[in-house]
């Protein structure tokens, strides 16, 4: 084979090392399977690492797939053929409701909304489709958030927060301990968060190996949706989720998504998710 096809397919090798059991990798231990020289694997981790396919961890020197993959994840979740699987469902939780429902992916530090069923009451809340919003303090966001590594999750908060309205948590103990909850329950809550006088709450949808890809969440004036109303629409909504993954065969997602397992907050593996 020519030397660019060769490179392509080692860089390609080195990707397919990283999996579930297996998430972080020394330069070692990739060379080992693969059965090549360390000066080899490393100078195609560097071009990987630039091109954010890969990530390395400065204090182990550990190697673990990079937040790339789940961009790319977006965007096959944007094509319309998904959006076809999830429709129903949407449609269905929205007049169950009576509420606003969307669907949102991960975008960075930001949740993109790519379907939107408005609500048919006169007072209502609807994110336009294409939108981009903190993931930190909605609902949609906390979902990802919730079940994701820890290591991701402080990537993507950064170190600063915006206070949006009095009831914004930008202390990261208080943020993660709201994840935790977010994660125990299967669904996240945003009473007021972003935007006064609205309210949301958001479930995943998750991969085979419980990596979550996009979000399916509720959202209306808080006057209509109280807490007692978000958690009884949490759970239904945690359904629909899965009814979704099941239905849209959503294990081909694991071998690149779920692959970017880290130890979580609580101690254990990405199996279904770490907070």
């Amino acid at each position: 084979m020519p030397a660019s096809v060769i490179a392509v397919d080692r860089a390609l090798e080195i990707l397919l090392c990283f999996r579930e059991d297996h998430p972080r990798l020394s330069l070692s231990q990739i060379a080992g399977q693969l059965n090549l020289p360390k000066s080899t694997i490393h100078r195609h981790l560097a071009t990987l690492e630039n091109r954010h396919f890969i990530n390395r961890d400065e204090t182990t020197g550990m190697y673990h797939l990079g937040l790339l993959f789940v961009e790319m994840a977006a965007v096959i979740l944007q094509d319309a053929g998904f959006q076809r699987w999830t429709q129903p469902h949407l449609e269905r939780l929205s007049a169950e409701s009576g509420e606003t429902v969307d669907l949102a992916v991960l975008d960075g530090k930001h949740v993109i909304y790519l379907q939107v069923i408005e609500s048919l009451q006169r007072v209502k809340i609807a994110a336009a489709i294409g939108q981009r919003l903190p993931a930190y303090c909605t609902a949609s966001g906390k979902a990802f958030l919730a079940f994701l590594p820890e290591d991701q999750v402080h990537e993507i908060l950064g170190e600063k927060m915006t206070r949006y309205t009095e009831n914004t948590r930008v202390s990261l103990p208080e943020l993660f301990k709201d994840l935790h909850a977010s994660y125990e329950r299967g669904f996240a809550i945003s009473e007021q968060e972003y935007e006064q006088d609205i309210n949301a709450v958001a479930a995943p949808i998750l991969d085979a190996g419980g990596y979550p890809i996009a979000v399916i969440a509720v959202a209306g004036p808080s006057y209509r949706l109280p807490l007692e109303q978000l958690n009884k629409l949490g759970k239904s909504i945690r359904l629909a989720a899965d009814a979704i993954a099941r239905e849209g065969g959503l294990a081909i997602f694991s071998a690149t998504i779920s692959t970017t397992a880290t130890p979580g907050l609580s101690g254990q593996t990405l199996k279904k998710g770490v907070l």
